[in-house]
C-alpha cells in the first residue's frame, strides 16, 4: 500500500547506471565466471591461512596471496613499504580533508611495484583492500585496459577489486573523503573519487544475485554501513531484476 514497503536502489540513477555498464565491461574483459562463479573472499583462515606478524616478510606472503586472487602473477610485483610524513591536516581550497595515500602502484622497467604504507601493517582488513586496489590498478593500467587519464579511474579500480572477489576489503573501509566529490559527465549529480558504501553495497548485492544467494556467508564480514546498503540493494535486485548487467547464473 502507497508503496511504503517497495525495494529502494541504495545508489542514485547515474551512480546506479555506471556500476551496471562498468560490470558489464569488466565481464567482458575478465569473463563473466570471475564475478558469477568465484567464491567472494573474506577474511577467514580458508582464504588467508598464512602467519601474518607485520613482519616485511609476512607482508610479501600475504601479497602474493592477494596477487592469485586478482589472478596477477607475484613474480612480476615487487613490494615496497615506506612511511607517510607526518600528517599535518591538510585541507582543500573548501577546508575538507585531503587524504595521505595508503598506497601506490608504479611501474618500472617492465616491473610493477606496489608501495603500501607502514603505518596499515596492523589492520589486516585495510592492508588487503589497499594490495588488491593497486593490484587493480596493474590489471587495468598496467596491462594496457584503460588509460590513466579517464574520468573513473579509481571508481573504475574500487569495482575491479569487487569483481574478483575482494569487495569486501575496501566496503568496510572506503577511500571517500569531500575533497574527492566531483560530477558525473555531463550532469551535476555528484560522484566520489572512490567507491562509497552505497556504491559497494549495490555491487556486492549483484555478485550475491547471480550467485542465488539471499543471505550469503560472507554478508557477516561487512560492517554495519556496508551491509545495511548491501541488503537493500540484494531485495533491490530479486525482487525487480533491474539491472542492465546479467551475468549467467550458476546452476543450483
Amino acid at each position: 500500500m502507497f508503496g511504503w514497503f517497495r525495494p529502494v536502489c541504495p545508489v542514485d540513477r547515474c551512480t546506479k547506471s555506471w556500476i551496471e555498464e562498468r560490470l558489464a565491461w569488466l565481464a567482458s574483459e575478465f569473463g563473466g565466471d570471475v564475478f558469477s562463479r568465484r567464491a567472494v573472499v573474506f577474511p577467514d583462515e580458508d582464504f588467508f591461512p598464512d602467519k601474518y606478524d607485520q613482519s616485511e616478510k609476512s607482508v610479501r606472503v600475504l601479497l602474493d596471496r592477494v596477487c592469485t586472487y586478482m589472478d596477477a602473477n607475484p613474480d612480476h610485483v615487487e613490494l615496497r613499504l615506506f612511511s607517510n610524513p607526518v600528517d599535518f591536516g591538510l585541507v582543500n581550497e573548501n577546508g575538507h580533508a585531503v587524504p595521505m595515500a595508503a598506497g601506490w602502484y608504479e611501474e618500472q622497467n617492465r616491473r610493477t611495484i606496489i608501495r603500501l604504507e607502514k603505518s596499515q601493517l596492523g589492520d589486516r582488513m585495510s592492508l588487503i583492500g589497499t594490495m588488491a586496489h593497486e593490484l587493480a590498478h596493474l590489471r587495468l593500467l598496467g596491462e594496457r585496459r584503460v588509460f590513466p587519464d579517464i574520468f573513473d579511474n579509481e571508481l573504475l579500480t574500487d569495482l575491479t577489486v569487487v569483481f574478483h572477489g575482494l569487495g569486501i576489503f575496501l566496503a568496510n573501509v572506503p577511500r571517500v573523503y569531500q575533497s574527492q566529490f566531483s560530477h558525473w559527465l555531463g550532469t551535476n549529480v555528484r560522484r566520489p573519487e572512490y567507491m562509497s558504501y552505497p556504491m559497494f553495497g549495490y555491487a556486492l548485492a549483484h555478485a550475491a544475485c547471480f550467485r542465488n544467494e539471499r543471505k550469503p556467508e560472507w554478508m557477516a564480514h561487512l560492517g554495519m554501513d556496508a551491509r545495511y546498503a548491501f541488503k537493500q540493494g540484494l531485495r533491490y535486485l530479486w525482487e525487480t531484476e533491474d539491472s542492465t548487467f546479467r551475468p549467467r547464473r550458476p546452476k543450483k
